[in-house]
This record gives C-alpha cells, structure tokens and sequence, in this order.
C-alpha cells in the first residue's frame, strides 16, 4: 500500500482550516493499529496503517509525527484570530488564493498554492512570497511565515527490528497433521445442497468443510478424471481420499469467483472428496452487503468424454472449522489432547500445526514475530489470537505486503 506522504497531510488539514474554517481534524488514521485475532477485512492480515504518524506499535513515525505537531503549533499560535476573527479570502492568482482571519489585534493567513508543479512568487499586503507546489503557508500575524506544508522541517528516522531471538532450531518444534475428515456420517450438517460458507460458520471461523462420497467406475480406454469446483471464498483446498490435490485463491481486487480444476486419481467404488473454503476476512464496504454469499458454488467430475457428473445436488456433508480449533489445542491446557510429532520425521502436509516456547524478551519494547519462513494460517500466543499471516502470497513487488 503506498503511504500517503506527509506534506499532502498537512496540506489536506490546513486547507481544511482555512477554507471551511475548520476547527476539528479527524486523522484516519493518526495511531496505527494491528488486526488481532480474525478481525481484519477480506485480504487483509494484521497491520493497519501502520504509516500512521504513530505506527502500529505505537512509536512515532518520522517525520510525519513531527511535521504535524508543527502544523499544530502553528495552528495553536493563531488561535485567537481564528476562533473569534473576521475571515475573507482572495485570490492571488490563477491557482493561487489567500485566507484570512483577523481580530483587531490578531491576524493570521493562509496563502495556498494549488499548482504542483511551479512555484509562484505572490504579494500579499506588498510583502511577496514564493510558494512552492501544492503548499499552504501559514503566516503569523499575516506577514511572517511560521509553517509550510510542503517544507518539512522535523527529524527524519526509519524503524529497525533486531532479533532478539531466533527460533530456527528444529528440535525446539513441534507439529501435528490437521486431520482431513472423510467419514459424512459424522459429519454436524449435511443436506442435498451446498450451503453458503457464513451462514454456516457464522463467522466463528475462517473455515468450513465441504464433504462428498463419489462412486467411480474406470473405464477401459483410462481417460483422466478432471475435479472442477467453483468458489466464492477466498481460498479453496481439495483432498481426495484425504490425499491432498490442489488449492486456489483470489485476491482483494481479481473476480470474485475462484475455479480450482485438477486431475484427480480415483480408486474403483466409493471415494471421498474433501473440500475446504476459507475465508480470510469479511468484506467491509460496499452496497448490499446482507446479499453477498460466499463458499463453495458448484462441484463437477469430468471423466474423459463422458457426460460431466454435477455433484451439487448429491449428500454433502459439512464440518465447521479445523479440528484443532474445536480442540483448542492452540492453548496450554488443551495442547496435551493431541499428539504432537517431531518435524525431522514429519512429511510434508499443507494443514499443519506447529508449536514452540520462548521465553519474553526483556525491556519495554515491542515484539514482533518474523513470519517469512511461512506460507498462510494464524499464529496464537498463550492461547490469545494475534492474528492471520499470508506471507506466501505476494505482492505485485515480489515480496509479501507484511511478514512482522
């Protein structure tokens, strides 16, 4: 996401005050904040603006924090004029005007520049000032410039991480395999029909499980068996005969409708197909949204040139959630109800938990977790959620849009 930078900021407040004669600024934001547990919105991980002028963590993020706090002293200064004075503007030129509030002692005024490209010199009350592109100056006693937007005067500085722990040794981890449900039968819901993902989970959790029992009969000629299944989630996982066999994802701004189409072996009679939608936030804006339904849209099998077998219609059975969250083996009390592996004699298994112990970093700073080692899931601290991660899913530079 790119930051908006700190001179449009002010640019945008002290035009707010001198056009509309603003008294009350609302930043959105001026303090950063994190997406803990499932809170975030579609696509969305933990981080929120975290170029706020207080980041995220809270700490202050240079020089925006200290270009404002400018603005506002400038602001403070001229108080007088601005809450009890006479205002009048004019123009100073094709893309230039002037603001003014003045009491019979006080007197302050606001020269903006609209051009962002050049910089005119004006002559306001016979004293001329060059404005620099796309700025406002606030004049004192309306004739000493004190602020100007596009003149950023505070102490820059960049944030640095340290690692203060690395948690790399593999002995030190634990891992359990998230088992892959196939029996209908013991499935909580089950209906001729594919059910909508929220109505179903009410947004209790990110997934809901989709399971089916399809016969197959080989022919002769051992034409490929093609799975084709439609998705307004946001992500889709599909096993068969719990044996893993492709995903798929969108993204915040593709369609809205994901295809996962793969070739699939079968075994001769009875065979369980098991499909996980996954929701990675709700959608937070836009018109009727109490219409909108996610989840899994329509499941075909392709077998050669036979006619395609639609299973929308067939048994499904539902399971709302992983197993480990209804466990919540993600807590200390409950993580001994499992049975947790070594990774070294682990193969590879895309529904995984892993666990480990650290002990807290000393002082007062803030910590964060380096996920880059990742792919997608939700990390847990004490049994307290902070928060989705998607580190393999990136952006359009290459590299995921957070990893801390």
């Amino acid at each position: 996401t790119k930051l908006r930078s700190t001179e449009d900021i002010a640019f945008a407040v002290a035009l707010f005050i001198a056009r509309k004669k603003g008294s009350f600024v609302s930043y959105y934001m001026y303090h950063g904040g994190t997406n803990f547990g499932r809170f975030a919105s579609s696509y969305v991980t933990t981080s929120y603006y975290d170029g706020a002028p207080l980041d995220e963590y809270g700490l202050i993020w240079r020089p925006t924090w200290g270009h404002l706090r400018e603005l506002h002293a400038a602001v403070n200064l001229s108080s007088e004029p601005l809450l009890f004075g006479t205002y009048s503007n004019f123009s100073l030129g094709q893309e230039q005007e002037a603001h003014i509030f003045e009491t019979e002692l006080k007197c302050v005024a606001f020269l903006v520049n609209f051009d962002k490209h050049q910089s005119p010199t004006v002559v306001f009350r016979n004293i001329p000032f060059q404005l620099a592109p796309k700025s406002i100056s606030i004049l004192s006693e309306c004739r000493t410039v004190v602020f100007e937007t596009a003149k950023v005067n505070a102490q820059y500085g960049s944030r640095t991480a340290k690692v203060v722990e690395s948690l790399n040794d593999i002995h030190t981890w634990k891992a359990f395999k998230e088992p892959i449900p196939e029996d209908i039968s013991k499935a909580v819901y089950t209906g001729n029909q594919l059910f909508e993902h929220l109505s179903m989970t009410k947004d209790e959790t990110d997934y809901l499980w989709y399971i089916v029992s399809y016969e197959y009969r080989p022919s002769d000629d051992g034409q490929l068996v093609l799975l084709n299944a439609e998705s307004r989630a946001h992500v889709l996982h599909a096993f068969v005969n719990t044996e893993y066999v492709g995903c798929v994802h969108g993204s915040h701004d593709g369609p809205g409708n994901i295809i996962l189409n793969t070739n699939i072996s079968l075994k001769e009679g009875q065979n369980t197909i098991s499909l996980l939608s996954v929701m990675v936030g709700s959608p937070d804006s836009g018109a009727h949204m109490e219409r909108r339904s996610f989840g899994i849209r329509k499941v075909s099998i392709q077998q050669g040139q036979q006619p395609l077998h639609l299973l929308n219609n067939e048994l499904w059975g539902y399971q709302v959630g992983l197993y480990g969250e209804g466990k919540r083996i993600y807590t200390q009390e409950e993580s001994s109800s499992v049975e947790w592996t070594e990774i070294n004699s682990l193969t590879y298994h895309p529904l995984t938990w892993y666990k480990t112990t650290f002990a807290a970093p000393v002082g007062n700073d803030a910590v964060a977790l380096n996920l880059t080692s990742m792919g997608k899931g939700e990390v847990w601290v004490n049994g307290e959620s902070i928060g989705r991660y998607w580190v393999s899913f990136k952006a359009p530079s290459g590299q995921p849009s957070q990893s801390l």
